[in-house]
């Protein structure tokens, strides 16, 4: 089980959102490759997709990698296996990978599949279609060679019986980070974007989304242009937080549009986040909306509506840097 915890290194966090300059030319395997994931298990995923950058892999193995270990090795209740399921006690997970090219796919309300970022793999690959869903995407899956077993932990299941006691829908802004009980880490999806040696794009997103949801709900992260958009041309962008957000203004695609029309990536997440507020002032202080982006210059910034997003980014200097955005709010507020 992997302690997110053990991963928020004081001498690892910047203040303020970083744009980061391209790699030198020059450098060791993979020059100007580079892979950055949303919060402190991106240290540990990026380690996991940077061997495929470094022996000069496409971009798109690279994030299914490092979603891969995501799903199956990191033990965390908003991605992979040991999510927390729906207020049924169902537990549902959704995923969506993206090329540069435009191609992708997605899977959503998949149930009992450990690796939902390959099948939704496989659905852009393999069908002309973007998203399958609920028993459809399981039915897909298992013809495509995909194990079916149960997944939900003997801890989640715990977790849904003590929640049913009072059966109260709450999400908190980071409350892990800010040492308060209940609902913790309820909205962390993990976002994934690269750009490898050839200078090709690609991103991925893979969750178990909030944790006591209404059966049969979908977030951002299986939603193209929502919670992932990439673009060969201009960049990637990716989203954390509260997913119906990033769908009501299809957020990473105007993150993405942003930087077109000369933004850096930090300014691009700074302005989808003022369009967020602008547009629902009445939800600002009590949803969190994180958004990283990535440019073709390798460029990298941040920015988070209230305090406490953190990202991490690796390149070919073996650099595993763990840094918190910029955020609206200096403090959370509740």
């Amino acid at each position: 089980m992997t302690d997110r915890r053990q991963f928020l290194q004081a001498g690892l966090l910047a203040a303020g959102a970083l744009s980061l300059p391209a790699m030198r030319a020059g450098a060791a395997s993979a020059p100007g490759a580079r892979v950055v994931s949303t919060w402190d298990f991106g240290v540990p995923a990026n380690q996991a997709a940077w061997p495929v950058l470094a022996r000069g892999g496409t971009a798109l193995d690279a994030v299914e990698t490092g979603a891969r270990w995501a799903e199956s090795e990191l033990c965390n209740p908003t991605v992979g296996h040991c999510g927390n399921p729906d207020r049924d006690g169902v537990l549902t997970l959704d995923a969506s990978i993206m090329d540069g090219d435009g191609r992708c796919g997605s899977v959503a309300a998949l149930e009992d599949i450990l690796h939902p970022i390959s099948v939704a793999r496989r659905v852009m690959e393999k069908t002309p279609h973007v998203m399958l869903v609920g028993e459809g995407a399981q039915q897909f899956a298992i013809a495509e060679g995909f194990e079916k077993k149960r997944l939900l932990t003997p801890q989640a299941e715990k977790a849904w019986r003590d929640w049913l006691k009072t059966a109260e829908y709450k999400p908190e802004i980071n409350a892990e980070r800010r040492g308060q009980p209940g609902n913790k880490d309820n909205h962390d999806t993990i976002g994934m974007l690269a750009i490898d040696a050839q200078g090709r794009l690609a991103g991925a997103c893979t969750t178990s989304g909030m944790a006591w949801k209404m059966h049969g709900r979908v977030g951002d992260s299986p939603i193209i242009g929502a919670g992932l958009y990439v673009d060969n041309e201009v960049g990637a962008a990716t989203a954390s937080g509260v997913g119906e957000e990033m769908i009501r203004n299809a957020a990473s695609f105007l993150v993405v549009e942003l930087m077109r029309q000369g933004r850096s990536p930090m300014d691009a997440c700074r302005e989808a986040i003022d369009r967020v507020v602008r547009k629902r002032p009445e939800a600002s202080k009590n949803l969190q909306v994180c958004f990283l982006a990535l440019n073709k210059h390798g460029e990298v910034g941040a920015f988070a509506l209230h305090r406490g997003f953190v990202y991490a980014v690796c390149d070919a200097g073996k650099r595993e840097d763990l840094r918190e955005s910029g955020s609206v709010y200096t403090t959370t507020q509740s």
